[in-house]
């Protein structure tokens, strides 16, 4: 019988080793790259920026109500939790539109009221400028 014969593949006997000189040389490349070519923006050099003093007039004025809140009913109005006429109503706008013009109206229509009385509530709230209005419906 003949021997087994041991098959021997080019390469087999040594090992193989990976240099890391060349990867150690490409990552310092790079970081030389990112080093040299990085830019800080100089964002807070370029801001303005001035606070006022405290005035301890202004802290003194309440500011105005944020939103008037305007309830339409099937009998009625109510502002502001308040159950106020067609009358006082108009006045009590005219009050606070001449507070601010700039206040959130929210008029809540109940689902029994009828609509010509949320197109009143828009008009007197028109010829008092009062621009910033949000009309729901609901209970």
């Amino acid at each position: 019988m003949r021997g087994k014969r041991q098959r021997r593949f080019a390469g087999t006997d040594t090992d193989v080793e990976v240099s890391m000189t060349p990867m150690i040389d490409v990552v310092f490349q790079l970081l030389i790259y990112f080093l040299v070519t990085f830019s800080t923006a100089e964002v807070l050099s370029f801001l303005d920026i001035s606070r006022p003093a405290p005035d301890a007039a202004q802290e003194a004025q309440s500011p105005p109500a944020d939103m008037i809140r305007i309830a339409v009913m099937e009998n009625g109005y109510a502002i502001n939790g308040r159950d106020v006429g067609d009358e006082e109503l108009k006045v009590l706008l005219e009050r606070l539109a001449a507070v601010s013009t700039k206040q959130t109206v929210l008029v809540n229509c109940d689902d029994q009221s009828f609509h010509g009385r949320l197109v009143d509530i828009l008009d007197l709230c028109a010829a008092n400028e009062l621009s910033q209005i949000a009309v729901m419906s609901g209970k």
